[in-house]
């Protein structure tokens, strides 16, 4: 009997969060407001963190910058401010350094508060062929793509799980959705930093933390400077996308309290395909949409810096 009355249970509980999620496919959940919410944003300096920051900004919210560049970061704090952001708050942090994190996670909590949405949006990206690509770099590809992750919920998330409020984004990749040639080592820690985040919202469901939200964020290729070179063999398939416009829709996401958001939303349909298709039958479809070489001119460019780098070093020497 206790079988059937849990299975009944679950049934019905299923029943209810499917009607609920068509609901909210069809009208949209209302936007929370985030004025006075303490935002911190990784990797602020360019890119999406810039054009997020400024959104967040211009919503009332308090915003803290962390960035590696710190003339970066105040051009960031400056055009943040210009959009209407009262409370804007810039501060170095290299995020491939666990005790710096820390440091300056205690810092912004005595200075500014209890952050109360954290945005892990620091990356970089190696983009050699797995045998080129030197030891030190894999290090430090995972150090600040994954491992900055976790000592950032670990800065941070004991603040929101005792006032039981707060949201933590993640922004992680297509490239963590499907494995990309040419792409080894950022493929391989945005998979980890999705799983981290992933396993962490179901975490908080356990102990009962319900009011904690949790965002996965994977665009396709976004044109900023980090991906400078990449090209698109079909964009009218899979288009390029703008940093603004990934910037908008991650902040409607966490406005909205989405669980995952994949840009463009045609992704979707490829991650059933994995699932259904073959290995070769997915390997046509790589060549099809030119996955295979949109890394090409980037390596090329990437080899074309080293050796200017080369150069002058030898003849500084």
């Amino acid at each position: 009997m206790e079988a059937i009355w849990d299975t009944s249970l679950t049934l019905g509980k299923l029943l209810y969060y499917f009607l609920d999620s068509s609901v909210y496919k069809i009208i949209p959940k209302r936007k929370k407001n985030v004025a006075g919410e303490i935002v911190l944003i990784t990797g602020a300096g360019s890119g999406i963190g810039r054009q997020t920051a400024i959104i967040f900004a211009s919503l009332g919210a308090t915003v803290v910058l962390w960035g590696i560049n710190e003339e970066d970061n105040m051009e960031t704090c400056r055009l943040a401010k210009e959009k209407g952001g009262v409370k804007v708050f810039a501060y170095k942090c290299d995020c491939s350094n666990r005790q710096e994190i820390y440091r300056v996670a205690d810092q912004v909590k005595k200075e500014v508060g209890d952050v109360t949405i954290l945005i892990n949006n620091a990356g970089i990206v190696v983009g050699k062929l797995f045998l080129d690509i030197p030891d030190e770099m894999v290090e430090k590809s995972f150090l600040v793509n994954v491992l900055s992750h976790f000592w950032t919920y670990k800065a941070f998330l004991p603040a929101m799980i005792k006032a039981n409020h707060g949201h933590l984004v993640c922004i992680s990749s297509a490239a963590g959705l499907f494995g990309i040639g040419g792409l080894t080592e950022y493929s391989s820690n945005k998979f980890a930093a999705f799983g981290l985040t992933e396993a962490l919202l179901f975490e908080l469901k356990m102990i009962n933390k319900s009011k904690i939200n949790t965002t996965i964020v994977c665009p396709f290729f976004v044109n900023t400077g980090m991906f400078d070179g990449v090209t698109i063999k079909y964009p009218f398939l899979l288009p390029l996308l703008e940093q603004e416009y990934v910037a908008q829709k991650i902040v409607n996401a966490v406005l909205e309290e989405q669980n995952y958001l994949i840009i463009p939303k045609r992704v979707w349909f490829l991650v059933i395909l994995k699932q259904l298709l073959s290995v070769s039958m997915i390997s046509v479809l790589v060549k099809f949409f030119g996955v295979d070489t949109c890394m090409d001119l980037f390596r090329e460019r990437m080899k074309a810096k080293e050796a200017v780098t080369e150069t002058k070093k030898k003849h500084q020497n």
